[in-house]
């Protein structure tokens, strides 16, 4: 009879992301470890962009033949989570030094950027679910840390980190985005900015886009003074605090 209480059996992607595989007995000796192999992986994708990570361009940087590469890693969407985990790091000490919950998160949303400047290919990683690799988990835990010492719930807390997360993952796209454009254009991110409003100049009409229309004309799309990221981060953590309320001290409260 089947045993209902037996948990999922551990994918092998998984399972060498927590160094849990077991190097094998028999078989010609292996060159390279395993980090080796990720850190030439890491060196193609901040050159040329995850497309470039294909198993072949990463034996080729190793001096492997392609066959030789999958007594590594068994398969691209291996290599790719792998990747991944190793792109993405632990989180910084910033984060949990940071004094207060507010802080704490503010610290967690620039480390994540940070990472994505670093590797702006992460940002072409597809998000299916919960990363259960050992880095990811411990980002994870940094964010739902920063708010152990408020009322909010589990759930609660778990939605408050996801929002951070996406608001960092956002930003960097954006920013990434003008960034590219820029460098094909050869020209400053300002001046890409302003042949930004300058053809929107031409196409907004007051009668047909009023709101935007008046928006433009006060010069809000080019006012470099603004950060918009850093204002809505700062809004939304506003959010949250006048969700928590005033009761919140310096030592924990009972999870609801």
């Amino acid at each position: 009879m089947a045993d209902d209480t037996a948990g999922p059996e551990m994918p092998r992607a998984i399972a060498l992301a927590w160094g849990t595989v077991p190097s094998p007995q028999r078989g010609p000796k292996r060159e390279f470890s395993l980090d080796q192999v990720l850190d030439a992986a890491v060196m193609l994708a901040d050159a040329d962009g995850i497309d470039a990570v294909t198993m072949p361009a990463v034996a080729q940087a190793l001096g492997l033949t392609a066959m030789s590469l999958y007594r590594y890693v068994s398969s691209k969407e291996t290599l790719l989570l792998l990747l991944q985990e190793t792109g993405m790091g632990v989180p910084p000490e910033s984060i949990g030094q940071a004094k207060g919950w507010r802080a704490g998160l503010e610290a967690y949303a620039e480390a994540s950027g940070a990472v994505y400047r670093r590797h702006p290919w992460m940002l072409d990683i597809t998000i299916s679910g919960i990363a259960s690799t050992p880095n990811n988990l411990a980002w994870f835990e940094a964010g739902l840390a920063a708010l152990a010492d408020t009322t909010l719930s589990r759930e609660e807390r778990v939605a408050v980190v996801l929002q951070v997360s996406g608001h960092a993952r956002f930003r960097a796209l954006v920013e990434r985005g003008y960034a590219d454009r820029a460098d094909e254009a050869g020209e400053q991110l300002s001046g890409i900015v302003l042949s930004e409003a300058r053809l929107l100049g031409r196409l907004v009409t007051e009668d047909r886009f009023p709101e935007l229309h008046a928006t433009l004309g006060s010069g809000a799309l080019v006012d470099a003074r603004f950060d918009n990221f850093d204002f809505g981060l700062a809004r939304l953590l506003d959010g949250v605090a006048h969700y928590i309320g005033p009761t919140v001290g310096s030592h924990a409260s009972p999870v609801r």
